[in-house]
């Protein structure tokens, strides 16, 4: 008899940033190492928003929105969770980040009855108040966020957190990362009733 090949819990990681050096693209990064090596059952995948068009719905025509904003659609709902990665600009979030919830939310709701988890990297709050802007936003797009444990990273604080390229490199860092994927990763299969058909 064939054994079954356990189902894989799909988490969709989001950053904020466009910038290739960027830390909170580094976190997404970084996500995926963690769950390579050490989290069984759970694969995070770097879900890019730098090919999305500012929001226009002007741009919907016969139902259908551009290829990738289709293509980042269909990415989110078929995701079983969000690992976002959301830098702090002027208290909130980043443009980018909004503009791609944005289209992710109109017509469908591609965000709705998700589990997901926020993590940043920043300076003296280390993106503490986007996050919370971030969960507000939540509400509406009926996200569900875990409250611990939190990550908010003070990027310029020693000891070093990043390389120059915006790998993390911080061991007490990934530990704590690796803390938050494992509690989404429980959420996740709480919201799903322990299931482990997705």
């Amino acid at each position: 008899m064939a054994s079954v090949k356990p189902a894989v819990l799909r988490i969709a990681g989001i950053s904020g940033s466009l910038r290739k050096g960027s830390y909170n693209r580094g976190l997404i990064r970084s996500a995926i190492e963690i769950c390579n090596e050490s989290i069984k059952g759970v694969e995070v995948e770097h879900v890019d928003v730098t090919p999305l068009p500012l929001l226009n719905t002007d741009l919907e025509v016969d139902v259908k929105f551009p290829a990738p904003v289709e293509e980042f659609r269909q990415k989110i709902a078929s995701a079983d969770a969000i690992l976002f990665a959301s830098p702090e600009y002027n208290y909130s979030i980043a443009g980018p980040l909004k503009n791609a919830i944005d289209w992710a939310s109109i017509g469908q709701n591609c965000w709705a009855d998700k589990p997901a988890a926020v993590i940043s990297a920043g300076g003296f709050f280390g993106g503490g108040r986007s996050q919370y802007h971030l969960r507000q936003v939540g509400v509406f797009l009926d996200l569900h966020f875990i409250n611990k444990p939190e990550l908010c990273i003070q990027a310029f604080s020693p000891p070093q957190k990043f390389d120059s390229e915006g790998n993390l490199i911080d061991a007490d860092t990934k530990e704590r990362l690796k803390q938050v994927i494992l509690s989404l990763q429980a959420f996740t299969l709480r919201l799903k009733g322990g299931r482990c058909c997705f």
